[in-house]
């Protein structure tokens, strides 16, 4: 199979990238700053004047569209929001021309989200059949996400939207900034430590997205979350047990808005997500629960 992947040099994509070469498939990687291609891995230019990506991609079975600012760097000024936002609208639009101009389309398009579209709640649980959706600026950004790249349809491309939870990975991601203040031995509860994280490991992110992309009769979003979430005070526990470190210094909630601004919303609030449609579909979890996916990231 032939897949074409946008931010594919990312943490989430170099993991999926790695994983669909190991299974065999041939891999077309669109970047601005494209490399000599190798064992079954080709690098397109997009985004960039003058560069037609669709004269290289003929023949392509699926379109993964993971490109977009990480919401993990830097403080959430105005000037971050807005790369964020129009990073992940251009990128899509593009996707979609692309797609459009091809002879022959690709039978499916799976393109990223994140939970962060629910509702913050410590009480409520979510699936994909949850209609409740946040209205603060990263639930407004993922919603026009998958509203753009439901345009394939369409097209009569098959469009399956991957709503990720915390990616968790050793150098990449949200883990390490976490687990730094436990590696100093300052690690504690940040905020009331109820708020609820939905996590999930960086293989079987990666592993949910070929499933999705093997997998005729899933379509629409699918939550990329493991079936065990944590809340705060718990997550950090089991970070501190990884580590064999203390767990005990609280992080007040003033203190990481100051430092954060909006961002601080990604660990004070959350939601418990659940991957229903995954498992309905007999996805199977390497890392199901938290403990045996940390052992497995500092092992």
């Amino acid at each position: 199979m032939k897949i074409a992947i946008t931010g594919g040099t990312g943490f989430a994509g170099k993991e999926m990238s790695d994983l669909f070469r190991q299974q065999g498939h041939e891999v077309f990687i669109l970047t601005r700053k494209p490399k000599t291609s190798r064992d079954g891995l080709h690098y397109v230019e997009w985004l960039t004047d003058g560069a037609m990506p669709e004269l290289e991609l003929a023949g392509v079975d699926a379109f993964v569209n993971l490109a977009g600012s990480s919401i993990n760097d830097g403080r959430w000024d105005e000037e971050q929001k807005k790369s964020i936002y129009v990073s992940r609208v251009n990128a899509t639009t593009e996707v979609l021309r692309i797609i459009r101009a091809m002879d022959v389309k690709p039978k499916v398009l799976v393109n990223a989200s994140a939970v962060g579209l629910y509702p913050a709640s410590t009480e409520k649980s979510y699936t994909e059949e949850s209609l409740e959706t946040g209205d603060d600026f990263l639930a407004k950004t993922v919603i026009e996400w998958e509203r753009l790249a439901n345009g394939a349809k369409e097209m009569g491309v098959r469009v399956a939207i991957g709503r990720f939870g915390i990616i968790l990975g050793k150098k990449d991601g949200a883990l390490p900034l976490m687990a730094l203040p436990y590696k100093l031995f300052g690690g504690g509860t940040v905020g009331s430590g109820r708020q609820w994280l939905s996590w999930v490991h960086v293989r079987d992110a990666a592993r949910a997205i070929l499933f999705a992309i093997e997998t005729e009769e899933l379509e629409g979003p699918f939550n990329v979350t493991a079936p065990y979430p944590k809340r705060m005070k718990e997550f950090g526990k089991e970070i501190a047990h990884a580590l064999g470190r203390p767990h005990w210094f609280p992080v007040p909630e003033f203190a990481l808005k100051a430092v954060l601004g909006d961002k601080s919303r990604l660990v004070l609030e959350g939601q418990r997500v659940l991957p229903e449609v995954l498992q309905q579909q007999g996805f199977e979890f390497s890392y199901p629960d938290l403990r045996s996916a940390l052992a497995d990231i500092y092992k």
